[in-house]
């Protein structure tokens, strides 16, 4: 596959799940961009902007499998994982595979859920695999997870541990439609489907080894020079140093912002990234990584604004420099 193959397939992916999710599709985009190197995307907004359609009809285009979680503060950790059942006419115990076992795990209001129980995707998310009663499995590939959440000052819900939050390459808002003509073209789809899940009608447009092979592309034919490496480094330095956070982004918070670059450097049809690649990523990958002190967030202060002016004062590389 080249990177001009990639360019096509993507207007194909965006155009596809745009039939069903009407209006942000720049949000689309930035969802395929995580797929395309296995990274998790936890979907922040209030109820009812569509999160779980966006999903849902993510996973159906891209031709993979995929199951659903409902969060729920009564779910264990064995309802995602499975567990291991006695079988007394065989006289052994038996491996039940819970649905964790997919290539995307659509977990629905993560947040409804304790930390126990969201802590069971922890080894997942990371290491692409499970641990049951001591017996180690690995999962098929590719494996990533979509989550949704509403804000953490909804009642029901539990905020989401720092070691999971990290687990998630970006955090990305959908947001209420930008225009009226969008708000009215939801009203017009919903009267053209007949139906409230529209996702059931969708068609994959790729199937599963071409979009490996799509991850293959972004992993191994894209450049990325010394200086933008510098740059994503300083980046987040200059993030961690800012006096008003207690704890900034790790090494893995800098990990996760060059593979995205790469990513989006692929889907725009190029094998090499640029410093716009990073700039356009460096919030979503980095904010949720940050923990403000308490005396500024009090002020209304948020990672947000921590990685604003760390983008502001970090130097951008020129283009002549290698």
């Amino acid at each position: 596959m080249k990177v001009e193959d990639m360019v096509s397939i993507v207007g194909n992916v965006v155009d596809a799940v745009s039939e069903v999710y009407i209006g942000n599709r720049e949000v689309i985009v930035e969802t395929l961009a995580a797929s395309l190197v296995n990274g998790n995307v936890l979907f922040e907004d209030h109820p009812g902007l569509g999160k779980t359609l966006l999903a849902k009809a993510f996973a159906r285009v891209l031709g993979l499998d995929y199951k659903r979680v409902q969060f729920t503060p009564d779910l264990l950790p064995a309802d995602i994982l499975g567990t291991k059942v006695w079988r007394q006419n065989l006289g052994t115990f038996e491996l039940v595979k819970g649905p964790i076992f997919t290539n995307v795990l659509l977990a629905d209001e993560i947040n409804r859920a304790p930390p126990k129980t969201q802590s069971a995707l922890l080894e997942a998310m990371e290491e692409r695999q499970v641990t049951i009663e001591g017996e180690t499995l690995k999962l098929e590939k590719p494996f990533f997870v979509i989550a949704t959440q509403n804000p953490i000052e909804y009642e029901g819900t539990y905020p989401l541990p720092e070691a999971q939050l990290d687990r998630f390459l970006l955090r990305l808002s959908v947001g209420y439609p930008k225009t009226l003509d969008d708000e009215i073209a939801i009203l017009e789809a919903r009267i053209r489907w007949k139906k409230d899940d529209p996702t059931v009608d969708l068609k994959a447009v790729v199937d599963r080894r071409t979009f490996l092979n799509m991850q293959n592309l972004v992993e191994e034919s894209i450049y990325v020079s010394r200086p933008i490496m510098k740059y994503i480094a300083q980046l987040v330095r200059n993030a961690r140093k800012d006096e008003r956070v207690e704890a900034g982004p790790s090494p893995r918070g800098a990990l996760a912002l060059l593979k995205i670059a790469k990513a989006n450097a692929a889907i725009e049809g190029r094998d090499f990234v640029i410093p716009d690649d990073v700039k356009k990523f460096a919030i979503d990958a980095l904010a949720h990584r940050i923990v403000i002190k308490a005396e500024y967030s009090f002020e209304g202060i948020s990672g947000r604004d921590i990685v604003e002016k760390a983008l502001q004062s970090t130097p951008v590389p020129k283009e002549s420099e290698d």
